[in-house]
């Protein structure tokens, strides 16, 4: 059943959900199924529409993957806590602590999250230009964007995540993509929220970030 959103409302409620992913309830494969093909309305380079999407929902290769992501998350938020990026003035500085133990908890919970959505891209981009680059991830970015929001119109939360990519190869292996011709994109774990209500969270002020006719 769709949430009663308006479209600047889903837009900015669309969370990073971590915490509040429902880890009992089942996600049926249909909704899935229908969160992908709205995200296949998203536009694409040339028309290109070279994606491709894997679900897993199979436990023992949700335990590899939060394996693969868990190696490369524990050094990662250890070197983020011990820097200060952004001065106390800065949302973001005041929302680091609640971000980084949300974190954690996906790490903890990765794997007994029901699905694990892998968005995928036909091609890869090693060497390539920014021109090629651009071209490539704005071809997948969107659709996965898509997705996210669709999972929200439905009760369901995601979080995009891409730490299990520094090892793509071994993740290909579990999943039998042909790692030489395809890229991932992410890894996204989906299921129910635990309640929908989800607020915009506070950002930069846009002052701060607009720059018109020059930097």
């Amino acid at each position: 059943m769709a949430l009663d959103l308006t479209p600047d409302e889903l837009l900015t409620t669309t969370r990073s959900v971590r915490k509040r992913l429902d880890l009992e309830r089942a996600v049926p494969r249909e909704v899935v199924q229908e969160c992908i093909q709205i995200a296949l309305q998203a536009p694409s380079g040339s028309n290109s529409q070279a994606w491709h999407w894997v679900v897993v929902t199979d436990p023992e290769k949700r335990r590899a993957l939060a394996d693969l992501y868990g190696r490369h998350f524990d050094p990662y938020i250890a070197a983020s806590e011990e820097a200060a990026p952004y001065p106390a003035s800065d949302p973001r500085a005041a929302a680091a602590p609640r971000v980084s133990a949300s974190a954690r908890h996906l790490r903890e919970h990765l794997h007994e999250v029901p699905v694990h959505v892998i968005p995928c891209q036909w091609g890869r981009t090693e060497g390539a230009d920014s021109f090629a680059q651009a071209s490539f991830w704005g071809s997948i970015l969107p659709a996965a964007w898509s997705f996210m929001l669709a999972l929200r119109s439905r009760g369901l939360g995601s979080s995009w995540t891409t730490l299990h990519l520094p090892s793509e190869a071994e993740a290909a292996e579990v999943l039998g993509i042909p790692h030489d011709k395809v890229t991932q994109a992410g890894l996204f774990p989906v299921a129910y929220t635990r309640g929908t209500d989800f607020k915009p969270a506070a950002r930069v002020d846009p002052g701060r970030l607009i720059h018109w006719d020059t930097w």
